[in-house]
């Protein structure tokens, strides 16, 4: 069966998945930053970067990383990952951070309370705005994925969602050795999400934390 899947989740020691004072200038927070300095250490990040990977060889890190890519037919994503816009759309000029071709090249399902028409871009990426809540994203997105899984991208208010609902599969979370004492943190109130510790494993990076369903109570 497909699956619902949160991969390369990037998280400080103290939970939190974006810093503090989240702007157009800072969409991850003040020192957001930090929690993804270890993908572009690895062959894979650079790739996707569009730069040289030939030096950074393959780690733990590049191995788990490429595993989130694999068997991903379609993305959910909540409105404040795709932007900073918040209300109604003042216009269609707002197409996404990642340019005119962003690096998920399937269709993609945005969750918002605003309507707004599908947005085809290249590389084969086309956002979607899903009005109707998170179990509707959930069944496009398991339809255009045509068998596939589908990933859950962030952030983390939408993640939240997604547990406290139980649709949740598996969950990849890197632990990043940075404390930020604020800002948006990711698993507060979730118990009963029926999520087990699966395994977790370090490198000099991070500390990687699978989980997935509970086999029982």
């Amino acid at each position: 069966m497909p699956k619902l899947r949160v991969h390369n989740l990037s998280v400080s020691i103290d939970g939190y998945a974006a810093g503090p004072d989240q702007s157009v200038d800072n969409p991850l927070g003040v020192g957001g930053e930090q929690l993804h300095e270890w993908v572009f250490k690895t062959s894979y990040g650079l790739e996707m970067l569009g730069l040289d990977s030939r030096g950074a060889g393959t780690t733990l890190d590049d191995e788990i990383l490429r595993a989130g890519d694999v068997n991903i037919g379609a993305t959910i994503m909540g409105r404040n990952m795709f932007g900073p816009i918040r209300d109604e759309w003042p216009d269609e000029s707002w197409t996404g951070w990642w340019g005119d071709e962003p690096p998920y090249h399937h269709q993609t399902f945005v969750l918002t309370h605003h309507p707004r028409p599908s947005v085809e871009m290249a590389g084969g990426t086309v956002f979607h705005f899903v009005t109707d809540g998170i179990e509707a994203a959930l069944d496009r997105a398991f339809d255009a994925a045509g068998g596939q899984d589908v990933r859950l991208g962030g952030g983390p208010s939408t993640i939240q969602q997604y547990l406290r609902a139980g649709l949740v599969d598996e969950m990849h979370i890197a632990i990043v050795p940075v404390l930020f004492g604020n800002g948006e943190r990711l698993l507060d109130n979730m118990a009963g999400s029926g999520l087990d510790v699966v395994s977790f494993a370090a490198s000099p990076s991070v500390m990687h934390v699978h989980l997935g369903q509970s086999s029982g109570p």
